[in-house]
């Protein structure tokens, strides 16, 4: 994948963040620590002064697909998810089904 490819997946995912947290409804803190960053560094990623990092990225991608409210949003936006399928270069023996909103381990 192009460096420029992944840093577009970054910035379309801190755009959506503030959508997400909303989803399950909790807090700019309550997500930092979930993923154990400071709320003030949480909150700068929200405002988009600070770049989201390739770790951190994972991170939050993580918690909201984890998360049926949030995963809907996400879903809103498929071709993020198969962006990151592809980056991380699934197997069939581990894949995202799209349609069924799973990940499928066969």
């Amino acid at each position: 994948m192009k460096e420029i490819e992944k840093k577009n997946i970054l910035n379309d995912f801190t755009t959506a963040l503030p959508i997400l947290r909303a989803s399950l409804g909790i807090s700019q803190a309550e997500v930092a620590d979930k993923i154990g960053i400071s709320r003030q560094t949480y909150c700068a990623l929200e405002q988009k002064k600070r770049d989201l990092s390739w770790n951190t990225f994972l991170s939050l991608f993580i918690l909201f697909y984890a998360n049926d409210a949030s995963r809907k949003v996400m879903l809103l936006r498929k071709e993020l998810i198969y962006e990151v399928k592809n980056i991380l270069n699934c197997t069939p023996d581990s894949e995202i089904d799209i349609k069924q909103n799973n990940l499928i381990s066969r």
